[in-house]
């Protein structure tokens, strides 16, 4: 279920790009983040495998300007065999956002009532991870070359406003039982006054993407739960003082 409780994030970077899937030779960004954006970067600050994050809403906070830029970009996918980028390497031309400032809204869900991790512990523990500028990984926008700044909401933040119609957006890539995956998109998208609203079935139905776990025994869970426990340790911590 969906807990009650919005946490709110403000992220911010000189460049984005949240690459047009239907455009295939050179990238095209979207006007907006998209909330599969929205998600990884929510993941950056605070992953749990316990929960999965609801996105609500994405503020935008400046006008759309977008940017022409030349990359060098590779020509084939990394697989398990290396790639000798002096082979492979081209330039493409990409038009990308710049000046960008948004404020993303989530909620926590959870699929099942568990009494030891209520939501609560997750969002304290969000909120704290904020303050702090605290990442797992450096959260980006769109691309990793163009890294995101967040922060708390000061409260003066206005939405942009504006009315941007979008079409279909790539919504996130969904899961199935057997961890096959396929892209989820949504259909006559506007931004209305600066708001992307993400409450839409397609959102419940990520909610119930399943990616493929690792074994209990397998050194990849081992580490996943002594990280989990030192988590739990530095919250009781934060919370005790």
């Amino acid at each position: 279920m969906v807990d009650n409780e919005i946490v709110r994030v403000k992220v911010q970077g000189d460049f984005a790009c949240f690459t047009r899937p239907d455009l295939k030779v050179e990238r095209m960004t979207y006007p907006c983040m998209t909330p599969s954006a929205a998600r990884g970067i929510l993941d950056s600050i605070l992953w749990k495998p316990e929960f999965q994050w609801y996105v609500r809403r994405i503020v935008m906070l400046n006008p759309v300007r977008f940017f022409s830029v030349k990359r060098n970009e590779i020509n084939s996918k990394q697989g398990r065999n290396p790639i000798i980028v002096e082979e492979r390497r081209a330039q493409r031309n990409s038009i990308v956002l710049r000046d960008v400032a948004y404020i993303i809204e989530a909620s926590i869900y959870q699929k099942g009532r568990d009494d030891k991790n209520p939501p609560k512990k997750y969002i304290e523990m969000f909120r704290r991870r904020v303050r702090k500028g605290q990442c797992y990984r450096r959260p980006f926008l769109g691309t990793r070359e163009f890294p995101a700044e967040f922060s708390e909401p000061d409260g003066t933040e206005k939405p942009l406003l504006e009315s941007i119609p979008i079409g279909s957006m790539l919504f996130d890539v969904f899961y199935d039982e057997n961890g096959r995956p396929s892209p989820l998109f949504f259909y006559d998208v506007s931004v209305e006054n600066g708001i992307l609203n993400c409450e839409v079935p397609e959102n419940d139905k990520m909610m119930e993407s399943s990616h493929v776990r690792p074994p209990a025994d397998s050194e990849v869970s081992a580490y996943l739960y002594e990280f989990k426990r030192h988590e739990d340790e530095e919250f009781s911590k934060e919370v005790s003082s």
